[in-house]
């Protein structure tokens, strides 16, 4: 069994292989990715999952960034504990 390696820079999928990325490209390549969903499907094609173990600021970003950015309401987390 392989040891556990922990990444520590980005990857970017170029050609179907992964390649080390500055943050720049691969926030760029996200956004890209949201984009396109967005244009191609809708922003109803978007949905976040939140965390229920994040603080209550950290789920409040997420929702707005969904609805304010995304322009989708599908966002969902697992308190319902």
């Amino acid at each position: 069994m392989k040891p556990y390696v922990r990444l520590t820079e980005p990857m970017v999928r170029e050609g179907g292989r992964l390649r080390p990325a500055s943050w720049d490209e691969a926030l760029d390549r996200a956004a890209e990715g949201f984009r396109r969903v967005k244009a191609e499907k809708g922003p109803g094609a978007i949905g976040l999952f939140s965390c229920s173990k994040a603080t209550n600021e950290v789920n409040y970003l997420a929702q707005k960034f969904a609805r304010s950015v995304l322009g989708t309401n599908h966002i969902d987390s697992c308190n319902r504990t």
